[in-house]
C-alpha cells in the first residue's frame, strides 16, 4: 500500500478504519519500522485534555463567589434585585470560560510548539536497525528532498549534507498539529542514529545553542525563516562540529 498520512494513522489510532483497511496498516506497521515509529510517535502527541480542564475547574473560586452573592443586601432601587446579581455572575462565569479556554489553548499551543521535545521523543526510539532497510541511492534521495523543499521553502541535496563517519539514509516529513518538521536521518559509523530536523520559524537568525534530551545531545540554531537542530548520541563537541559544518555548507542555499 501507499505510504500512510498522519490523517490515516491517527484515524488507525482511533479505531475508525473499516477492517480491511485496518489489517493492511497491522501488516504494513509489522513490516516497516519507520512507520511502526511514526505510529508510536503519533501516539505520544496525545495531549492530557480532561485533565487540564479539571485543573482549570478546580481553581475556579466558586465557593467564594457564591458566598459573596449570598452576602449581597436586597437592594433598594427598583428594578434591580438580586437576581440581577447572579444574572451578573453567570454572565461573568461565563466569560470566565472563554478565559479558561484560552488559557487552555495557551497550553495546548506551549506544548506543541516544543518542537525538539518532540523530535527528542522520537529520535529516543531509533536503534541502528531501524534504518537498515532504507534505500539510499541518489535519486531515492534526492526525489525526498524535493518533498523536504517543497514543504519547507529550502534548497537541499544529498552532497550538502554530506557528513564524515555519517550515512545520509533518509529524509522525511513529519506533521504535529499541522506543523511540518523535516528529519534527516543519519547512521554515524560509532555513535548510532542522528539526526538533522527543521521547521519553520520567525525568531530571525541566531548562534548555536546546547541543551541534552532522552541521553542525546542536541544543537540547535535558527536560520533566517527556519529553525535547526542535529540531535544525536555523539559528543557534544563532535555535534558541534557537524552543525558548523551543516550550517556553513549546506543551509545557505
Amino acid at each position: 500500500m501507499n505510504t500512510p498520512s498522519d490523517e490515516q494513522l491517527v484515524a488507525y489510532l482511533d479505531d475508525e478504519l473499516d477492517r480491511d483497511h485496518r489489517q493492511q496498516l497491522d501488516n504494513a506497521i509489522a513490516e516497516d519500522p519507520l512507520l511502526s515509529l511514526r505510529v508510536q510517535w503519533l501516539q505520544r502527541s496525545n495531549l492530557p485534555y480532561k485533565k487540564a480542564y479539571d485543573e482549570l475547574a478546580q481553581q475556579a473560586p466558586l465557593d467564594r463567589l457564591q458566598a459573596r452573592l449570598d452576602a449581597i443586601p436586597a437592594p433598594e432601587r427598583p428594578g434591580l434585585s438580586r437576581r440581577w446579581f447572579i444574572s451578573g455572575a453567570a454572565a461573568a462565569l461565563v466569560a470566565g470560560g472563554v478565559l479558561a479556554d484560552r488559557l487552555f489553548l495557551g497550553w495546548h499551543a506551549a506544548q506543541s510548539n516544543n518542537w525538539r521535545a518532540l523530535v527528542g521523543d522520537y529520535m529516543a526510539l531509533y536503534v541502528p536497525q531501524t534504518l537498515d532497510h532504507l534505500a539510499t541511492d541518489d535519486a531515492t534521495q534526492r526525489a525526498q528532498l524535493r518533498e523536504v523543499d517543497a514543504r519547507l521553502g529550502l534548497n537541499l541535496s544529498p552532497a550538502a549534507l554530506k557528513l564524515p563517519a555519517a550515512e545520509f539514509k533518509r529524509a522525511q516529513m513529519l506533521e504535529y498539529d499541522g506543523v511540518p518538521i523535516a528529519q534527516i536521518v543519519y547512521l554515524d559509523a560509532k555513535h548510532g542514529p542522528l539526526a538533522l530536523c527543521v521547521t519553520r520559524s520567525n525568531s530571525g537568525s541566531q548562534p548555536l545553542a546546547h541543551e541534552r534530551r532522552h541521553e542525546m545531545n542536541v544543537v540547535y540554531w535558527t536560520e533566517r525563516e527556519h529553525a535547526w537542530m542535529l540531535i544525536g548520541r555523539n559528543p557534544a563537541d563532535e555535534l558541534e562540529r557537524r552543525a558548523m559544518l551543516l550550517r556553513s555548507h549546506a543551509l545557505q542555499a
